[in-house]
């Protein structure tokens, strides 16, 4: 596995040096069949977008692998229809930006959770004072 990670990264790495565009009948394809499995998954995860930061991180995750795949198939149309490197570039920025909002967003909840949790820790282990415990 780490053998086909490397050669594709290679092969990414070629490319941008070159100049030569993405194959978007490939890139169609994979975006097509990762779109099926990611919508399945946001799917499942629906209900448990407003959960902890643990489950909204899931739920956004998904949720933007999604997104990412349809924008993936965007890209490979207007490299299909231009010739060219940049619809890819364009949608590859927005992709990041995409995972930088949603990892800011979980961040956030994450944040305010850590902050709230030693109040309810502190409130879930106070015990009775042992006099006022009968047997």
């Amino acid at each position: 596995m780490r053998e086909v990670q490397v050669f594709v990264l290679a092969r990414a790495a070629w490319a941008l040096q070159s100049g030569t565009p993405p194959e978007p009948v490939t890139m169609g394809v994979v975006a097509s069949v990762a779109l099926v499995a990611n919508v399945g998954v946001a799917l499942l995860l629906f209900r448990y977008r407003g959960g902890d930061a643990n489950m909204r991180s899931v739920w956004i995750c998904s949720r933007n692998d999604a997104l990412g795949n349809l924008a993936v198939l965007l890209a490979a149309l207007g490299v299909f229809g231009t010739g060219s490197v940049w619809p890819d570039v364009v949608v590859a920025g927005v992709m990041a930006g995409l995972a930088l909002t949603g990892s800011s967003t979980v961040l956030r909840q994450a944040r305010a959770e850590l902050r709230s949790e030693p109040a309810a820790i502190a409130l879930s282990s106070r015990r009775p004072p042992r006099d006022a415990v009968r047997s």
